[in-house]
C-alpha cells in the first residue's frame, strides 16, 4: 500500500479492514506504518491458515466492492493479498460467487446490487491481470510490492 510513498483514503478503509481481520491491536497498524516509514523490521505475527488467508482476502474485498469504483491502488492492494495467500483463479472465482450473494443478501435495492455486482465483475479481471504482473514480478526476482 506504500510502494507508491502515500497511503490513499481507499487503502487507508483496506488497511483498517485487514487490520481488524487479522486481529491486530489498535496499536498494531500505526506501529507497523512506522517501521516500514523508518525502513525497520517490524515484530513477527503468527502465521495464517489458508482457510483464515481465504477469509481475510473475501472481508478486505468485501470492504472495496462496496465502494462501487475501485481505484487502482484497491487493485493493487487486492492483487497483492491475492498473491501473498496464493489464491489461484479458481479460489478467486469461488470468492467471487461468494461475495456475490453477500452483496444480494445485504441490500435489497436492485439498483445498487446490480451497481455492486458490475463493480465486482470488472474487479475480477483487472486483479487478475495485476495479480498476474505481482507473481511475474516475484518469480523474477523483482519486488512485488
Amino acid at each position: 500500500m506504500l510502494a507508491d510513498g502515500r497511503l490513499t483514503r481507499e487503502e487507508k478503509r483496506l488497511t483498517i479492514k485487514l487490520a481488524s481481520a487479522l486481529g491486530l491491536t489498535e496499536e498494531q497498524p500505526g506501529q507497523i506504518y512506522m517501521d516500514i516509514q523508518n525502513g525497520e523490521d517490524s515484530e513477527s505475527g503468527e502465521l495464517v491458515t489458508m482457510e483464515e488467508a481465504r477469509e481475510i482476502y473475501t472481508k478486505v474485498f468485501e470492504v472495496a466492492i462496496v465502494n462501487a469504483s475501485l481505484s487502482r491502488d484497491e487493485f493493487r492492494v487486492l492483487a497483492h493479498l491475492r498473491s501473498l495467500f496464493e489464491i489461484d483463479d479458481d479460489e478467486h472465482e469461488a470468492i467471487e460467487t461468494q461475495l456475490r450473494e453477500i452483496v444480494k443478501e445485504k441490500f435489497e435495492d436492485p439498483g445498487v446490487v446490480d451497481k455492486m455486482l458490475h463493480t465486482l465483475r470488472d474487479s475480477v479481471g483487472l486483479v487478475g491481470d495485476i495479480f498476474e504482473t505481482v507473481r511475474k514480478k516475484a518469480t523474477d526476482g523483482g519486488r512485488s510490492e
